[in-house]
């Protein structure tokens, strides 16, 4: 398989017509469907169902549209680390990071970096601490901001300086509302929204205690925007970090007893990383060293 023909899929797939993609890649249609058949071929599979006005991927297509959104993503990665070798730095670091307050200090990060290297571009994916470690793997991440619990046993990494404070976010009618915190005897009886990690569900149910037996969980996820509208329309809870914005109708009340959690800046241990990549590490270690200096 080639570079090339998977971006003509791509492209195929995201158009749903090939007379549009050929337009668009400025390709006769008779090549481009050429072209695909050629790679149908190649793989053994029929990767779209055609009909006369619109295509649509087969099973085997949704595959590899996902494989070759991965695998082009990496090829172009690489080809701009190797055309950015050159001084003055310039580049492109590619960052993973989930819905948190400690997002703010990679801001001040990112923007203390540029203000040396204004060069340097940052490429930002939003995912939860799993999705992030998912795609370091794959070498579609340089650096990623991860939400504790989380195991990194396979990452270089500096803790940030912020602490994650829990608590829910309940409509502003609810009883629950006009506390200053809630207790896990509070949220025995009321419906909850959990997040979507593993790990994170457990470290907060083993801050229910004996109550974690009987709780009511009516839904899980990880973007605090969908389950915010959720709390909202269904009067239930959602147990959340307090993040530095606002929903229309709701309330943060923190936990009591108090829960918190730390963040990590972590990168895979003993790789080879573009300049621009491995001078952007070294600056994050030397700016955390300066805050928690400061601090101390």
């Amino acid at each position: 398989m080639e570079i090339r023909v998977l971006k003509y899929f791509l492209m195929v797939a995201r158009e749903e017509n090939i007379t549009k993609a050929a337009n668009l890649l400025h390709l006769t249609q008779p090549t481009l469907s050429r072209q695909l058949m050629q790679l149908e071929e190649e793989l053994g599979v029929t990767l779209f169902l055609r009909s006369k006005h619109r295509i649509i991927l087969t099973e085997d297509g949704m595959l590899l549209r996902r494989r070759a959104e991965e695998i082009v993503t990496l090829a172009e990665k690489t080809k701009n680390d190797f055309q950015h070798k050159q001084e003055p730095l310039a580049g492109t670091v590619t960052i993973g990071s989930g819905e948190l307050r400690s997002s703010r200090f990679l801001t001040q990060l990112i923007t203390s970096f540029q203000k040396e290297n204004p060069l340097v571009s940052f490429k930002i994916y939003s995912g939860n601490s799993d999705n992030i470690k998912e795609r370091i793997e794959r070498g579609l991440l340089d650096v990623g901001l991860l939400q504790d619990p989380v195991d990194i046993t396979k990452y270089s990494f500096v803790r940030t300086p912020i602490r994650e404070h829990w608590g829910i976010m309940v409509r502003e009618d609810s009883d629950l509302a006009s506390k200053s915190s809630v207790t896990p005897e509070d949220l025995s009886d009321v419906p909850l929204i959990m997040p979507e990690r593993e790990n994170v569900q457990n470290e907060l149910l083993h801050w229910f205690g004996s109550y974690a037996e009987n709780l009511h969980i009516i839904a899980s996820g990880n973007l605090l925007y969908n389950l915010a509208s959720l709390a909202r329309d269904s009067g239930s809870c959602v147990l959340t970090l307090k993040l530095d914005c606002t929903y229309e109708g709701l309330v943060f009340v923190p936990l009591s007893p108090k829960f918190e959690t730390g963040t990590v800046l972590v990168w895979k241990k003993a790789q080879i990383f573009s300049p621009v990549a491995a001078a952007f590490i070294d600056h994050s270690k030397t700016y955390i060293s300066g805050i928690v200096q400061d601090l101390t």
